[in-house]
């Protein structure tokens, strides 16, 4: 009989024993650029400018086997890596191999196609992440699809888009655009100008897929398209200026996520981040590379052309009155945001800067102690963390239509009080100030206090008006009784489905209404036959239905319902052109005090509006720059022709 020594019975035993079950990791570590290739090249801050993004880890949610596959391809998106100039598939990458998750992904590299896929994805997964963490609820993206039938007449049509897909290498041109039409981001790659000034290889290439800021800004393209389709639409000076703008928003304060970078530009600029800083630059390597003395924008500096130095912006009110162009006027609402930050940031670190000092506020020369330079990292991203969080929330307090920025300006405000009551670090306070800088206002307001800038409250007698409140009773009653049942809800497309069930349901109640006028009277719309409609019956469509459920900085949960009702009609202008005039509200409902708590609204049968946005559209139409945003692919385009 064979004998086993004490050690080999051990063995033994551990063999037929159960193996160890290891947890699903909660993220994927992949290496990337903090910025662009080009800081890679300076000695300092080639060690700050790779860094680890921490991916959510995909898996069980995918249709695919169950893990992230090769691409990469996910529950959100999928990298598509074709060239059609070169007429090259460049072979996909594979995140999921044992190797790659070993060492955090490819290393950064310009030449590696395998590593531009796994930058794309990893910067707008980090993209993602950001906006489902401060609206409390999945991303999804624009579900609007059109056709045409066998007349030719187009018809559209809403279907689940599970991902988005991005193309690292789509363009051989210095563009890069979210297309809502191919539901697609498309990346594209340039010669740098053969100039040796440009601090760029003289021809060498420019990846804008190997931008932190351009992935980002197009991501948020695709998110805020995804919540608010009718963004794209150029209705006034304001419209296409947001869309730019809160994309740059994302890009920029994502920049103080990263704490190496947050840290080492903070010694170097010594606290003061209103001195010249990576920090406050989007787009480096393409704006040098395109000639610029500069980044591609800069939220807060710009270059005197006199002396060739870098130096702060002073804002003005008569830019914001004159600045036409959708990335200059949309640097102006970056800009008013970047500024309420400065102010925040000096705040919360003003006591931090006495310690330091006994008391002077006067730094000795030298470098900063390691500890004050930390402490000040953690102010610096904890403010930029809660205005982002401001700014991505007040898109659910926002009308539907017709945005401008006075009117974003009171979803900061709202949206922020609901959620935060005791405003004990200025925030509000510190954004109207940076806004009213800058002259923007919003309309139909008697001051610029927080109080008066908040979107009016629904009152309890307003409601009564609506026999005694029954419309909007039960409008409150269908969304508590089928959002009590969102949580059992477990993949994206069953959500999406869900909704679409409840926006159904809710379109229907509506339509049954008898008496709508005083219904028309608070939410703007025209639901009774009248002249607006020209005999035609009165439509209306309900946009959308979302879920928010939120934790107050004291530990209460807000759980609210958004419902978003639109109409349209098309208006002849004098020209004989026709005019496509959008209205609607925004309903945001209290689940908790089962009450409609705002209807936020662009009144469609204001004739004053309709007038504006007609004087506008038709300037513009005969703008000769501007005459393929209304004709052509670029109307249905819109980044297309803006990016380039």
């Amino acid at each position: 009989m064979l004998e086993y020594s004490p050690q080999e019975s051990r063995l033994q035993t551990e063999r037929k024993s159960p193996p160890t079950t290891c947890p699903v990791p909660p993220y994927r570590k992949l290496r990337g650029y903090a910025f662009d290739p080009s800081l890679s090249l300076e000695i300092a801050t080639a060690t700050i400018n790779e860094v680890v993004y921490k991916v959510r880890w995909e898996e069980e949610e995918t249709d695919t086997g169950g893990t992230l596959s090769k691409g990469p391809v996910g529950e959100y998106l999928e990298v598509v890596d074709y060239d059609p100039a070169s007429g090259v598939f460049y072979h996909p990458v594979d995140l999921s191999d044992p190797y790659m998750l070993a060492q955090d992904g490819l290393a950064p590299s310009e030449g590696n196609p395998q590593f531009h896929q796994q930058m794309v994805y990893a910067v707008a997964m980090t993209t993602i992440q950001n906006m489902e963490r401060a609206l409390g609820r999945w991303v999804f993206w624009n579900d609007y699809h059109e056709t045409t039938d066998d007349s030719g007449k187009v018809q559209g049509r809403h279907a689940f888009v599970r991902r988005l897909r991005l193309y690292p290498h789509a363009l051989r041109e210095a563009n890069a655009y979210y297309s809502p039409d191919k539901k697609a981001i498309l990346f594209g790659y340039f010669p740098a100008l053969n100039d040796n000034t440009t601090g760029q290889l003289p021809g060498g290439l420019v990846f804008t897929c190997l931008s932190h800021d351009i992935i980002a800004h197009e991501m948020t393209h695709a998110v805020l398209d995804g919540m608010h389709r009718r963004y794209v639409e150029n209705t006034n000076p304001d419209a296409l200026a947001f869309h730019e703008a809160f994309s740059d928003i994302v890009a920029l304060f994502q920049h103080f996520t990263f704490p190496e970078v947050l840290y080492q530009q903070i010694a170097e600029t010594r606290g003061d981040l209103s001195a010249q800083s990576y920090l406050s630059k989007l787009g480096q390597q393409f704006g040098l590379a395109r000639g610029k003395r500069n980044s591609l924008r800069d939220a807060i500096g710009e270059i005197n052309p006199e002396t060739g130095q870098w130096q702060i912006k002073t804002p003005k009110p008569s830019d914001y009155e004159t600045t036409t162009e959708a990335h200059a006027r949309g640097n102006i609402l970056l800009a008013a945001l970047f500024e309420s930050f400065l102010i925040l940031y000096k705040s919360r670190s003003e006591d931090l800067l006495r310690i330091a000092t006994n008391g002077t506020g006067i730094l000795p020369q030298g470098d900063l102690h390691p500890d004050l330079v930390k402490r000040l990292a953690g102010e610096a991203a904890k403010t930029a963390r809660h205005l982002l969080n401001m700014c991505i929330r007040a898109l659910d307090y926002c009308p539907p239509v017709d945005l401008n920025f006075g009117d974003y300006l009171r979803a900061l405000i709202t949206a922020d009080y609901d959620l935060v009551s005791d405003d004990t670090h200025n925030y509000r306070l510190a954004i109207i100030g940076a806004f009213r800088k800058r002259g923007i206002y919003p309309k139909g307001i008697k001051t610029l206090s927080p109080e008066s800038l908040r979107w009016e409250i629904v009152t309890d007698e307003k409601l009564k008006e609506f026999e005694e409140g029954k419309i909007f009773r039960t409008l409150t009653k269908i969304l508590r009784d089928k959002l009590f049942k969102v949580s059992d809800v477990k993949t994206r497309e069953d959500s999406y489905n869900f909704f679409q069930g409840v926006k159904g349901l809710i379109h229907s109640k509506i339509s049954k209404m008898n008496d709508t006028h005083k219904f028309d009277d608070l939410t703007g719309l025209s639901l009774t036959k009248d002249p607006v409609w020209n005999d035609q019956k009165p439509v209306f469509e309900v946009h959308s239905v979302r879920q928010a459920q939120r934790v107050t900085p004291d530990g209460d949960t807000v759980s609210q319902a958004i419902v978003v009702l639109t109409q349209r009609r098309d208006v002849t202008a004098d020209d004989g052109s026709t005019i496509r005039f959008r209205g609607g509200c925004t309903l945001i409902f209290d689940l908790t005090g089962l009450k409609l708590r705002y209807c936020i609204r662009k009144n469609f049968r204001d004739e004053r509006r309709l007038a504006e946005q007609i004087a506008y559209v038709t300037n513009q139409r005969n703008t000769p720059n501007n005459r393929a945003m209304y004709f052509g692919l670029a109307n249905r385009e819109p980044f297309a022709f803006l990016h380039r």
